[in-house]
């Protein structure tokens, strides 16, 4: 455990504190090289596109590059403008999602989180793929590793993204100020070199075949696709809570420069490959960007350079979608649209959850296209502007509603960005529905679908959780009973049954499925029956069947626990992996209804080697592990109540602060006779806090034991199980080696 952990802090760094969050919040310099490198990087292949559609109408077609270049700047501007207000009027984030789900209603701000999702895994694609592509413009012979190449920048960048924001937006600034250096420094050179001629680039000439007459509806699809160079502008709205104060301001500011950079390069590449006569098509070796270097430049040094530089921003331009990405599922978490576990840090402070399911889906988009950025590309932009639309019209409510000074002019700038969005969204539907938008389109209603059944799930878990009628009942000692499960009579056993003992169920009894060793069982605990469990079935289902029968017999009320001694040769990982079957048996009978595991586990070093002396501890501390206050909780602190300790408390471990402070005012107003106790948990990681907590009470397994005990929801189908983080187990597994802890899982069932 120790050399995985040396292992993980070289490769990403030590564990941060929760209270160091705004030591990673931005400054401008460096927000923009991770907030704008989407769009920037958009530059290298907008152009590109644009020429490959015009391309189908033959050479005379190529030249309306210009003026559709100017018709998709004005439109970047517009945005530009519009998303300015956005993130003034919305400091905390959340982009689209935020604004449509407050102004328009629960399925607008739906279908805005879909569309931005599945944009920000295709942006992870194709800008992947773009990047590999100008790498193979200057090293050809590379084309037959493509998509290894680009399966290696994919986990080059998470690797980087797990690092910290900080980390990597400092990293990626190189690529990203060094390509718009490279950039201006080619349109300066080019535009100097045109005053006496302009070099034409190795493709002027190029014989093009039509396939298509030069009509509105290709003019409409070069437009669309030149659109790619507005993707990444939402970016800086969904992030603003990374900037540093003032937030908006700043994230303002970026914007605005943002947009004058992309604005000026986009127009002066598609510029130069006007004047240098730039023909591209599928076959094409090198991209339109190369085309452009390589002709400005002559080939040489600074060719290499650009292409350098245009390789490392498309790469780092995922950083956008890999910041935005986990920002935005973690804001769908919160509000139960996704898994619970997507809200959570890492320990560099960064939704790490979210950043590897973004690697996971683009790599598996990469494998699925080939690495094919024409065919990736027909993917993009729908949830573009579908996001840029609903932002903006929502907006427009939102001014309707505040009646802020001003609040009328900007209602225009938005409801005029929300017109012509909407009018380019119809425009991408229709120009790129049959070269693969129609799968976008398919697959925006099903994630809706699933996010609508995932809150769903949590509501009606909610409702179980609070439902009177499922309201446990006061229960205190003698309300209980128990059965040890005895594999051999050995020290771990001997504790159990001291244990057992000082706890004073009102009845136990011991069992064993091999009779080899029942004697030595009877001379070490005569007044503890022991039932010999015959038969050839799975050990599994005859301890069900005994439990089964003896839960008959109790009171409906009454608690059953199976006894688990664990003799544990040593403290580790392998110790838990060499013990599956244990392991399994624990996890099964935390789906039987009405039964409780409570699980005694020895490490061989704590045995005293004079002898197995049964003795049963002088003082029990129970902990009762709370995450909020519902019936699983209040089930729980009951059971805890039939120990029989003198001290029995609630121990809470706060992650977010407004729900610490709900859960502390719930606990007074219902009156809870048992004392909560309120923790922090700095590295965002319980099981370590509450090891750490424990540590003060001194256990030594013998004379003071501690006992937690561990409310946990048990659901049936096993797809909702992967909505429920696994708290109890990582707990459970903290708590495992600790000397002295008898951990006890008190399940709570919930219907379907």
């Amino acid at each position: 455990m120790r050399k995985a952990s040396v292992f993980k802090r070289i490769v990403f760094g030590r564990v941060m504190a929760s209270h160091e969050l705004e030591h990673t919040l931005l400054p401008k310099v460096v927000a923009l090289p991770v907030f704008s490198s989407d769009t920037l990087s958009s530059n290298a292949y907008a152009t590109q596109e644009m020429l490959l559609v015009l391309g189908m109408a033959g050479a005379g077609a190529l030249s309306l590059v210009l003026p559709i270049s100017l018709a998709v700047a004005v439109l970047l501007g517009v945005v530009i403008v519009s998303y300015r207000q956005t993130v003034r009027a919305y400091p905390s984030g959340g982009g689209a999602y935020i604004v449509a789900h407050e102004n328009l209603g629960k399925y607008p701000g739906l279908l805005a989180a879909a569309a931005l999702l599945i944009d920000y895994i295709l942006t992870v694609a194709v800008s992947i793929t773009a990047g590999v592509d100008a790498i193979l413009s200057a090293a050809p012979r590379l084309r037959g590793l493509k998509i290894e190449l680009a399966l290696l920048f994919i986990l080059f960048v998470t690797l980087m993204n797990l690092r910290g924001t900080k980390e990597s937006g400092i990293l990626f600034a190189i690529p990203t100020y060094g390509f718009v250096i490279s950039i201006y420094v080619l349109l300066g050179t080019g535009l100097v070199r045109c005053l006496d001629g302009c070099p034409v680039a190795e493709s002027a000439g190029t014989h093009i075949e039509p396939h298509h007459a030069l009509t509105l509806f290709l003019i409409l699809k070069a437009f669309s696709a030149g659109t790619s160079a507005l993707t990444g502008v939402e970016a800086v709205s969904n992030g603003v809570p990374a900037f540093r104060y003032p937030q908006s301001k700043n994230a303002a500011t970026t914007l605005t420069i943002m947009g004058v950079m992309a604005i000026t390069m986009f127009l002066g590449i598609s510029l130069l490959a006007n004047h240098t006569q730039v023909v591209y098509t599928e076959e094409s070796t090198r991209t339109v960007v190369a085309q452009i270097s390589h002709a400005v430049f002559g080939g040489g040094f600074m060719f290499y350079v650009l292409q350098t530089m245009t390789a490392g921003i498309l790469i780092l331009a995922a950083n956008t979608a890999y910041q935005d990405f986990p920002r935005l599922i973690s804001i769908l978490a919160q509000d139960r649209f996704m898994p619970r576990q997507f809200v959570n840090r890492g320990d560099r402070l960064v939704f790490s959850n979210g950043v590897i399911i973004l690697a996971v889906l683009a790599s598996f988009l990469v494998v699925i296209f080939d690495a094919n950025l024409n065919q990736l590309i027909q993917l993009y932009l729908v949830g573009v502007f579908v996001s840029f639309t609903l932002s903006q019209t929502g907006m427009v409510t939102h001014w309707k509603k505040t009646l802020e000074p001003g609040w009328k002019h900007r209602m225009v700038i938005n409801g005029f960005g929300a017109s012509i969005t909407g009018l380019v969204f119809l425009v991408v539907v229709t120009t790129k529905f049959l070269g693969g938008a129609w799968i976008v389109v398919s697959m925006t209603p099903l994630i809706i679908l699933l996010m609508r059944s995932i809150e769903r799930h949590y509501r009606d878990v909610a409702r179980q959780l609070a439902h009177p009628d499922r309201r446990p009942l006061d229960r205190r000692v003698g309300n209980h009973s128990m059965v040890i499960l005895v594999e051999r009579a050995n020290a771990a056993t001997a504790r159990a049954v001291g244990y057992v003992r000082s706890v004073r169920p009102r009845e136990v009894t011991a069992i064993t499925l091999d009779g080899g060793g029942s004697s030595a069982f009877r001379s070490m605990a005569p007044d503890i029956p022991l039932v010999v469990l015959g038969g050839d079935g799975p050990r599994t289902e005859r301890i069900k069947a005994y439990l089964g029968e003896r839960k008959k017999k109790l009171h409906p009320e009454e608690f059953l626990s199976l006894v688990i001694p664990e003799l544990l040769e040593s403290r580790g990982w392998w110790e838990i992996v060499r013990r599956p079957k244990l392991h399994r048996l624990k996890a099964a009978f935390l789906k039987e209804r009405l039964v409780q595991i409570l699980d005694i586990p020895v490490v061989r070093d704590e045995i005293d080697p004079a002898g197995m002396e049964i003795q049963g501890p002088a003082r029990n501390h129970v902990l009762v592990l709370v995450s909020g206050l519902h019936n699983a909780t209040l089930q729980a602190i009951e059971y805890g109540e039939t120990l029989g300790s003198a001290d029995l408390r609630a121990v809470s471990f706060g992650l977010d602060p407004t729900e610490t402070e709900q859960l502390a005012e719930s606990w007074l107003h219902e009156h809870i006779p048992v004392p909560l106790e309120i923790h922090e948990s700095p590295f965002r990681d319980i099981g370590q806090s509450l090891a750490s907590y424990i540590e003060r009470f001194h256990p030594d397994g013998k004379e003071l034991v501690v006992t937690v005990v561990i409310p946990e929801l048990v659901v049936n189908k096993r797809r909702h199980q992967l909505l429920h983080g696994q708290t109890a187990l990582l707990v459970k597994r903290h708590l495992l080696f600790e000397r002295g802890v008898v951990v006890a899982s008190v399940p709570y069932h919930l219907e379907d």
